[in-house]
């Protein structure tokens, strides 16, 4: 029997979710994350956006077609920020920056980053070593939702990410790719989230070893200015 999902928030429109690794979004050979949420808390909800299969961490469910519509448009227009951290054994090419780039569907579900920017994923993130820990640790700010854009993203790098082996990430007990934190305005109130990973060897390790500082509230670091909407197509989709 699958545990209750984890309840992070709850307002009259929408509520915040702990998806769990592993957890498909949508039903598949049993109810997914979308359907055991609304029979734990007994109403219908719409999802927003999404996390894929082997993707843990903060997802927001609409409690009605219209607050869905409004939260859409937020994603949509990039005025929802999202954060995530990963895991990486190898060494990136630079230590932060751009990842920019159109994506083209590659072999066995891969997708690929290639060097047009006509609808391009686009992504910024910052990453930090430990002398006594073999893995980096990523803290990913994607600015579009494209399919696996954040993996495809450190695979660029040369780092793929830990138990992602589709990009030829070391197997692991877990793909360690987390939604750590939220930060938006609905209807004139603020709301940030952050939710620490709660699954994963490396993940309690990196968590033991303790973040940067500045990461535990992501919303306040000094990110570079977001591309203009015109130079990017953004959508629902997460990672």
């Amino acid at each position: 029997m699958l545990n209750p999902l984890e309840i992070i928030s709850q307002t009259a429109d929408f509520v915040v979710v702990n998806k769990p690794a592993g957890l498909s979004f949508h039903s598949e050979t049993g109810p997914g994350l979308v359907v055991l949420a609304e029979q734990q808390l007994g109403t219908k909800l719409y999802p927003v956006h999404r996390l894929d299969k082997l993707t843990s961490g903060l997802l927001i469910l609409a409690r009605s077609s219209r607050a869905a519509a409004a939260l859409t448009e937020l994603f949509t227009t990039r005025q929802i920020a999202k954060f995530y951290l990963a895991l990486s054994m190898q060494k990136p090419l630079k230590k932060q920056g751009w990842v920019k780039g159109d994506m083209q569907p590659a072999r066995r579900g891969a997708w690929r980053l290639t060097t047009t920017q006509s609808q391009p994923a686009v992504t910024y993130f910052v990453s930090h070593g430990y002398q006594e820990w073999p893995f980096r640790a990523f803290l990913l700010r994607p600015f579009t939702g494209k399919t696996h854009q954040l993996r495809v993203a450190l695979k660029s790098q040369a780092a793929a990410i830990l138990g992602d082996t589709l990009y030829g990430g070391g197997a692991a007990d877990r793909m360690y790719l987390h939604a750590f934190a939220l930060a938006f305005t609905y209807k004139g109130e603020s709301y940030q989230f952050t939710l620490l990973p709660d699954s994963g060897a490396q993940f309690a390790a990196l968590l033991a070893a303790k973040l940067p500082e500045t990461w535990y509230t992501p919303w306040d670091v000094s990110w570079p200015a977001a591309p203009k909407l015109s130079e990017t197509i953004t959508t629902a989709r997460d990672e």
